[in-house]
């Protein structure tokens, strides 16, 4: 279990009960508990120096969440829903949340879980047709879990509802909470995969791509749907090698029986100019991500891989999951 360095904390979150669970287990483990008047705007952390983005990662901030603003979606689910984190403790050098907040990507945990449920709740029973939330676009919810026990305490409520399906990726295997609740088909769970190479490189605190597929085989065994997100595509030097490789120790690994019915989503790589700038001070002997050669300018800040090396890419693994997957859908690639 992660016990952070400090505890950031919203003075009101007391009067909900998880917010008050937590603050007394920390005090009970004498962590240094901070108060502040708002998640959003800790002057302290803003102030830090890029290099200290790992050590800033130590800690956990506890808070409400006050946005829950529902995004269509048109991928795997119908909205992308606020829930009960943001960020999470790993730090993969190209996690699309430092776009949005910077070196301030670290775990933040939102107490006021009842009403971010009751209103997925209210939205899916209302709906005519049968509606897919997203609650993990924000953070993992399998780590979080490990801290606040919310994906458990989520699935046991969410299926007393009668309509829809919740959905969420993860790169963590720390999955057995939740194998033996009565999910009643209604959790779709993604488990994001890479090659180990780029695990060890890029994906920081993270499980071990061994590990994340025992957690694949876990939960479908105990009637989980499950998916797998090839994500991020890295284009770093022998990629073809790597990624024939994951594909292949996939179709290897995977049981029989989730091998029939595994759906797939490929995700190739964004990185940014704040990317870049954290990475180079607060992991300077690590890969460089940003290649001029093969990446260009999409949006402001933002990089990617060139079209022609895009289309390259995608025809080889295209060819790749046709070899080993031949008959499982890949939902889209982008």
């Amino acid at each position: 279990m992660f016990i952070p360095d400090n505890i950031y904390y919203e003075s009101n979150v007391i009067n909900y009960k998880l917010g008050k669970e937590l603050i007394e287990k920390y005090k009970n483990e004498n962590v240094n508990l901070i108060e502040i008047e708002n998640h959003n705007n800790i002057e302290e952390m803003r102030k830090k120096e890029n290099s200290e983005f790992p050590k800033m990662k130590r800690n956990i901030i506890i808070g409400i969440r006050k946005t829950h603003k529902f995004v269509p979606n048109h991928k795997t689910s119908d909205f992308l829903v606020p829930y009960t984190s943001s960020g999470c403790t790993a730090m993969c050098m190209y996690c699309y949340l430092v776009c949005n907040y910077n070196k301030c990507a670290y775990l933040r945990l939102f107490v006021n879980r009842e009403e971010m449920l009751d209103k997925i709740i209210k939205t899916s029973e209302k709906s005519e047709k049968e509606l897919t939330f997203e609650i993990g676009s924000n953070s993992d919810l399998i780590l979080e879990n490990t801290i606040t026990g919310n994906l458990v305490w989520t699935i046991e409520n969410f299926v007393k509802s009668n309509k829809g399906f919740l959905t969420f990726p993860t790169k963590f295997d720390m999955v057995d909470p939740i194998l033996n609740l009565d999910h009643k088909n209604r959790i779709i769970i993604r488990m994001s995969v890479n090659p180990q190479e780029i695990i060890n490189k890029v994906e920081f605190g993270t499980s071990s791509l061994k590990n994340r597929i025992e957690a694949i085989n876990k939960l479908a065994k105990h009637g989980y749907k499950v998916g797998i997100i090839i994500a991020p595509i890295i284009l770093i030097d022998n990629w073809q090698k790597y990624y024939q490789n994951l594909i292949k120790e996939l179709a290897e690994r995977l049981d029989n029986s989730i091998k029939e019915k595994v759906f797939f989503e490929m995700i190739f790589m964004t990185y940014s100019y704040i990317h870049s700038k954290i990475n180079e001070e607060a992991f300077p002997n690590a890969i460089k991500l940003y290649d001029k050669n093969l990446m260009t300018v999409r949006g402001r800040g933002k990089y990617g891989y060139k079209k022609e090396v895009r289309e390259e890419a995608e025809k080889f693994l295209r060819e790749q999951m046709k070899k080993y997957f031949p008959n499982n859908s890949i939902e889209y690639i982008v």
